[in-house]
């Protein structure tokens, strides 16, 4: 696949932008050897020679003649042999798939399994590397530290004896790792006991204690999501005076660390330095009194930028990060999933809310299934055959051993970089409120809690987090909505979020069933502070990573026990009363 890279050279990043321009300059015949490249490595797996009689022809039109289009339950049973064989087998990649990664799992409801290898991880590299330079030509980072909010939990094996853990846990696990962020960024300041703590809320303790300890060096905050950064500062609101103390006093208090991998790397780094811990207290005490409004740069005085990936599931979280960052900038990571990489942002100027992503074309094969207002097209197009402000399916072609794969996320073409196009992100497909005719998306959802969350904001206010599901157990079924609000508004103003609620689904279905009363009055129910919090508990004790975890903004019926969450820490109710 692509030249194994060697981490003992130089990173230049303009080189890297020249690269990336020289390639979107002419997609076609990338995209054209990419498949080639691809179909030669794996040309004689089972899926391809057998199961699809591909031969060896590597070319785009025997290849979309032999290889039908698939979702991940087409692929489950062949993942699933890979990962049960107690023998190396060549089922979907020339050769045999050594490591497996698991999704985030709260989508679907729960994690899937996915092929990951070598070729998979040079690709990610190339992509921290390519996003990387386009930021550094505008906001340089220079000899420093960074703040990483980076977790991994332990891989397992499989029945067959393969490694297996979440995507995040398999690129943090693997050599290339650290030597990369070392040359991309300056060097995280937690050591990796604290990356692989067994607990995540130590580790996020320690990785905030540690960078305090070193605040006038941090240049960067970082993780793979919005979400993990404004969770570790809603708790830092909490732990703020413990953390000047530790650092006052330079020891952890055993009851608060018990890690003792983290313990013992810690201790290591922490000695008594009290004119920093007044320091501190002073900026924490100074954003507090302003509901922590920019406190990150308040306490890391010499920070460039905020950086995750804040578009789809983590858009609702950027205006909690905007008031941690200030004037910070924020700048939107690069669009990718479990299954491998799409675009990069190399406009990083760009607000978080309006950024695009464009598509390298040398890391997969990419085909975009055009969507309509009836239904989605059997017929896709290549990457530089798609038509600006049209909407796309992605379909990718990877290195290990996914073809055709419908991604299940849904784009839009916002213009083209040279040959190669801009996309923004829409939404995930399969997360949809429906009813009857309805259909209202994850970006519906958000953009009715936006408009409804006002209300609260107004009254100084805030929805924590939210989420809904659709009730079928009522004669006429209706949509449930969930949120966490901080303080504790009047049930008057409640109720007129709960109608805001209902009047903002602009969906045409959704209102002319309101209308005619073929669904039911929404209902908005009110959840115990922590509710969120015990629902990533619950990811997280099924194997998922807090740096990996989504909120699940559907929630369907097969979801017993987050359903059961929600259900059982509902303290208000309310139904509209607005059609």
């Amino acid at each position: 696949m692509l030249e194994k890279m060697k981490m003992e050279e130089e990173f230049d990043p303009e080189v890297i932008i020249e690269e990336f321009e020289a390639l979107s300059k002419d997609a076609e015949r990338v995209q054209k050897e990419t498949l080639k490249k691809i179909l030669t490595e794996n040309g004689e797996s089972e899926y391809l020679l057998v199961r699809c009689g591909l031969g060896r022809r590597t070319d785009p039109e025997n290849f979309k003649a032999c290889v039908p289009l698939v979702t991940h339950a087409d692929l489950d049973p062949y993942i699933q042999r890979i990962a049960d064989s107690t023998e190396p087998i060549c089922v979907l990649t020339g050769k045999p798939i050594t490591t497996i990664s698991l999704s985030s799992g709260t989508t679907g409801g729960k994690p899937k399994f996915v092929p990951f290898n070598d070729g998979l991880m040079e690709i990610t590299v190339l992509m921290y590397k390519t996003s990387f330079a386009y930021r550094n030509r505008e906001y340089p980072i220079e000899e420093g530290k960074a703040l990483q909010f980076i977790y991994s939990s332990m891989q397992f094996k499989t029945a067959g004896g393969l490694a297996a853990g979440t995507s995040t846990t398999n690129v943090y696990r693997h050599p290339l790792f650290k030597p990369t962020m070392q040359a991309l960024h300056a060097p995280c300041c937690s050591p990796d006991a604290v990356i692989f703590g067994p607990d995540f809320r130590q580790s996020s303790y320690c990785h905030l204690l540690l960078a305090l300890v070193s605040r006038c060096q941090i240049q960067l905050i970082a993780s793979t999501f919005a979400f993990t950064i404004v969770h570790a500062f809603r708790s830092f609101e909490i732990d703020w005076q413990n953390l000047v103390a530790d650092i006052r006093h330079g020891r952890l208090p055993a009851a608060r660390i018990t890690a003792p991998g983290i313990r013992a790397a810690v201790s290591e780094l922490l000695g008594p330095n009290p004119e920093l811990a007044d320091e501190i207290h002073r900026a924490c005490a100074a954003a507090a009194s302003r509901n922590w409004y920019g406190i990150i740069p308040a306490v890391f005085p010499n920070a460039k930028y905020v950086y995750a990936i804040m578009t789809g599931s983590m858009e609702p979280y950027i205006g909690k990060l905007r008031q941690y960052a200030g004037d910070l900038p924020l700048v939107a990571g690069d669009y990718g999933a479990s299954e491998g990489w799409i675009g990069a942002n190399i406009r990083p100027k760009r607000p978080p809310e309006s950024v695009t992503f464009v598509v390298r074309p040398d890391i997969g094969y990419f085909e975009f299934i055009p969507m309509n207002d009836e239904e989605e097209s059997s017929c896709p197009v290549g990457l530089t055959e798609v038509e600006i402000g049209r909407e796309y399916e992605v379909v990718i072609t990877n290195v290990a051993g996914l073809y055709r794969y419908k991604l299940g996320d849904i784009v839009k073409i916002k213009g083209f970089h040279n040959s190669t196009p801009e996309l923004e992100f829409v939404c995930r497909k399969n997360v949809v409120l429906t009813i009857n005719m309805d259909k209202n998306t994850e970006k519906d959802l958000q953009i009715a809690t936006e408009e409804a969350a006002r209300v609260l904001t107004a009254e100084k206010y805030e929805v924590v987090d939210f989420t809904s599901r659709v009730d079928f157990s009522t004669e006429p079924a209706h949509y449930v909505i969930f949120w966490e609000v901080s303080g504790d508004p009047a049930e008057e103003l409640l109720q007129e979020c709960c109608n805001c609620l209902d009047m903002a689904f602009k969906d045409a279905g959704y209102v002319s069933s309101r209308k005619v009363n073929t669904i039911g009055a929404l209902e908005l129910k009110v959840m115990k502070k922590g509710t969120f919090q015990k629902i990533m508990d619950h990811y997280i004790g099924l194997g998922a990573v807090v740096s990996q975890f989504k909120t699940p903004r559907c929630v369907g019926a097969d979801n017993t026990a987050v359903l059961g969450i929600l259900c059982g820490n509902a303290v208000k109710t309310f139904f509209s009363t607005a059609f």
